[in-house]
């Protein structure tokens, strides 16, 4: 098969599936929540899947431990949580096998609609799934010990798929019913989902998927945890994923800002002059965020804002030495992107910054870039959105944008259905 393998599977849910339940032990993507929000999400309900995708495990007396300690750690309080949850009925399995039809609608915004099922990992040169970021091999050996330790997928990964008249019109035909759960995250997107078991639907569904590819859009150290997971493994081919369109009834995509810390804004700009013409935006102690706003939806190609929060300068017409930073026998999608070339000019170039999380953070929107920026001493580096047919030429193109480069939004809400390995 050189396309979509997408299968039906046993899905595990939690035993109440009230609005207001929901909404308590549901959770964004693990990625997003920060450790104040995880607190309060674990505070909500005993049985927030927080405490799965996060869980909480005080330190060892007496010493330090490394980060892959603390993930052996909690990815073994993870099983021990999941096992009790289990024993108890909080969590409880279908009888059969179902695909999920998926809608998520964000106020003032047409529905995004996918298929929640269980994707096969594809061989090895296969073009079925293709990545578009690298990962932080750290962060993915940490969601791997998760999967050994529960056995289960606890969130999807999203894929953004070929579109296709037979996909499309299933999927109108399957949302007509009261849904099978429906609530309501707080940023005021709706989810709403439906259990599709037909054998003629599912039948014709995976076919129809079989004649696509996709791009990842959100998972990919999930991805790569669950490649890691497989081998020497039988019967764990496979990843839990929504699957979306590409395009229209599909997903939208932000970019991921980034944050240095203990950089000053002198700093950072005397540095820049080197390489880009600066030009003041804002003074210092102007609110930054209308100008903030302005750029994002009018700054050019090659430029980026630099802020910290009291002052606001753009960085743009690169050099020809900033544009020699870019590797010119990479390919040409991979090349003009706004985020390599910060990566590689100003980043790890003019800044000397090493591309890890404790040097450079990822923020998904400007409040949090603007947050950390206060916190960490340090500025915000503001990136303009790509664009999904950017993202999908360089995943075809075989090569990777930086880590945490792009942010597909709506995103499934994390705890509404999990997939056990091993049927």
């Amino acid at each position: 098969m050189t396309g979509l393998d997408v299968r039906p599977f046993r899905a595990l849910t939690y035993r109440e599936h009230g609005a207001d339940h929901l909404a308590r032990v549901s959770s964004p993507a693990y990625d997003l929540v920060n450790p104040a929000g995880r607190d309060r999400l674990a505070a909500a309900d005993p049985h927030n899947i927080v405490r799965l995708i996060l869980p909480d495990v005080e330190p060892l007396p007496g010493r330090e431990t490394t980060r892959a300690e603390r993930d052996r750690r909690s990815a073994a309080v993870a099983g021990e949580t999941l096992r009790a949850w289990l024993a108890a009925d909080v969590l409880v399995r279908d009888e059969e096998p179902a695909l999920w039809r998926y809608e998520m609608t964000a106020p003032g915004a047409v529905p995004t609609i996918g298929w929640l099922g269980a994707v096969a990992l594809p061989a090895p040169g296969s073009v079925a799934v293709l990545p578009h970021e690298d990962t932080f091999p750290p962060a993915v050996a940490g969601r791997a010990a998760l999967l050994s330790a529960t056995d289960t997928d606890l969130e999807p990964i999203v894929l953004a798929h070929d579109p296709d008249p037979g996909v499309a019109a299933l999927t109108r035909q399957t949302g007509d019913g009261p849904p099978t759960q429906e609530v309501a995250d707080p940023d005021g997107v709706v989810h709403r989902l439906w259990r599709v078991t037909d054998a003629d639907v599912l039948d014709r569904l995976t076919r129809a998927l079989a004649g696509t590819g996709a791009v990842i859009a959100d998972g990919h150290h999930r991805f790569a945890a669950a490649r890691d997971h497989q081998r020497g493994q039988s019967g764990h081919g496979s990843v839990l994923a929504l699957v979306t369109p590409m395009g229209a009834g599909g997903l939208r995509v932000r970019a991921i800002h980034r944050v240095v810390p203990e950089l000053s804004m002198p700093a950072a700009l005397e540095s820049a002059a080197a390489g880009f013409a600066v030009r003041e935006l804002a003074p210092s102690g102007s609110d930054v965020r209308p100008v903030i706003a302005e750029w994002l939806d009018t700054g050019a190609d090659g430029t980026f804002l630099v802020t910290d929060g009291s002052r606001v300068a753009e960085l743009a017409e690169p050099s020809p030495a900033m544009r020699a930073a870019v590797p010119a026998e990479a390919p040409s999608a991979w090349r003009r992107l706004d985020v390599v070339l910060a990566h590689a000019a100003l980043l790890g170039g003019l800044w000397g910054r090493p591309d890890d999380p404790s040097s450079v953070l990822g923020a998904h929107d400007v409040e949090e870039a603007l947050r950390l920026a206060e916190e960490r001493a340090g500025l915000a580096l503001l990136l303009r959105s790509p664009s999904p047919a950017d993202v999908a030429a360089v995943a075809r193109a075989g090569a990777r944008m930086p880590r945490k480069s792009t942010l597909f939004v709506p995103k499934p809400r994390t705890g509404l259905v999990l997939r056990p390995h091993g049927d």
